[in-house]
C-alpha cells in the first residue's frame, strides 16, 4: 500500500537511469523539503540511531486508529533530509491502522534503497521508519 506521493516518487526512480541521478533526486526532494523550526528541534523528536541529526515531529489528527497520520522533519545531511521526504511521502495522509500496515522495506526496496544506501545511513532510515511505528501504534492503542 502506497499513497500517490510515494508512487510518483517510485515512477521518478524508474525514468532515471542510474542511481547517481536517483541519489540527486531524494537531496532535491530533501531541499525542496520546508526545515523543521529550531523550537521542535529537541531530544523528544529527535531520532536516535542516525549517524546524523535527525528530527521527526509527529502531526496526528483525531484519535485511535481512525486517526490521520503525519509528521514534518528535518536533518544536518542533505540525503537524510531526502530520505524524509521519502517517508513523508509514503506514510502523511495515511490513518495509524494503515501506517501500521506499510510494508516499509518492501516499498523502500522498490527504489533501490536497499542496495545503495551506507550501513549507516540504512540503520538511521530503520530508526525513523520504527520511529513513526512506534508513534503510529501508541496513537492507535490510546482509542
Amino acid at each position: 500500500m502506497a499513497t500517490e506521493a510515494f508512487e510518483e516518487i517510485a515512477e521518478t526512480f524508474d525514468f532515471l537511469e542510474d542511481w547517481e541521478e536517483r541519489y540527486r533526486h531524494v537531496i532535491d526532494l530533501g531541499k525542496a523539503m520546508p526545515p523543521l523550526e529550531e523550537a521542535f528541534k529537541v531530544p523528544a523528536t529527535k531520532v536516535d540511531g542516525c549517524a546524523s541529526q535527525v528530527w521527526l515531529l509527529p502531526e496526528i489528527e483525531g484519535s485511535g486508529a481512525r486517526a490521520v497520520f503525519r509528521f514534518r522533519g528535518d536533518s544536518d545531511a542533505m540525503i537524510v533530509r531526502g530520505l524524509i521526504a521519502v517517508l513523508m511521502a509514503l506514510f502523511n495522509g495515511l490513518t495509524v491502522e494503515e501506517v501500521l500496515k506499510v510494508d516499509a522495506g518492501g516499498e523502500l526496496a522498490r527504489l533501490g534503497l536497499n542496495e545503495h544506501l551506507s550501513s549507516q545511513r540504512s540503520n538511521g532510515l530503520r530508526a525513523m521508519v520504527q520511529r513513526i511505528r512506534e508513534t503510529a501504534a501508541a496513537t492507535a492503542a490510546a482509542a
